[in-house]
């Protein structure tokens, strides 16, 4: 498996919540579970109910990287991610399962040996590795929190020319909409607000009026 196929591993922990709703995905050892997907079918049966604790404060800390890289604190962005690769360091091995060419040869990559202590070291190795490979190769502002509110979904930018500003397609059509009717309400507000030309004519007639009745007088 490639290395960064794993920083979707930190972009689906982050994603299990969405704070600015209230909501939380990661509340069972079910949810959890959940998160490690067909690839981690070992580690995902050791999970037990205090990886669900365990996890949501590694989930805390990562979107504290992505909100630093978000905000164009890259230092503080690398600091936070090298503290949990501290923490939950990884054991990489040389693999070719499942990676065959044409002749049948296997085609060499790093893997992250599954043997921490718990499923929770194991998953925040994993994320926090797959992580550090995406954000060295691509760059910190690479990192990102979706710009359509309340989402806030993190997302990993592979676009060519660094353009990404929400999560999904479906946060993009919502935050173009939600711009578009804002900038017809301040359209009409605009019109509603400017002065008509019967409206100058009204207002210029009384005054000419009285300089008039000042020369008579």
């Amino acid at each position: 498996m490639e290395l960064t196929y794993y920083a979707d591993f930190a972009v689906r922990l982050v994603n299990t919540e969405e704070p600015a709703r209230g909501t939380d995905g990661l509340t069972d050892v079910e949810a959890v579970r959940s998160l490690f997907g067909p690839s981690q079918p070992i580690v995902a049966r050791r999970v037990v109910e205090a990886d669900v604790t365990r996890l949501r404060g590694v989930r805390t800390r990562l979107r504290a990287v992505f909100g630093a890289a978000a905000e164009g604190e890259e230092t503080r962005a690398v600091n936070l991610l090298n503290a949990l690769l501290m923490e939950y360091p990884v054991s990489p091995q040389i693999s070719g399962h499942d990676y065959l060419d044409e002749a049948g040869r296997p085609r060499w990559h790093l893997h992250l040996a599954e043997h921490p202590t718990n499923a929770t070291a194991a998953y925040a190795a994993i994320a926090c590795m797959g992580l550090a490979v995406q954000l060295t190769d691509l760059g910190v502002d690479r990192l990102g929190l979706c710009e359509a509110a309340p989402c806030r979904n993190a997302y990993i930018d592979t676009s060519t020319n660094r353009s990404k500003r929400y999560c999904s397609d479906r946060c993009a059509t919502r935050a173009n909409v939600a711009a578009h009717r804002a900038r017809k309400r301040r359209e009409r507000a605009g019109r509603e607000e400017a002065p008509t030309g019967r409206d100058v004519r009204r207002t210029a007639e009384p005054t000419h009026s009285r300089a008039e009745r000042s020369r008579e007088g």
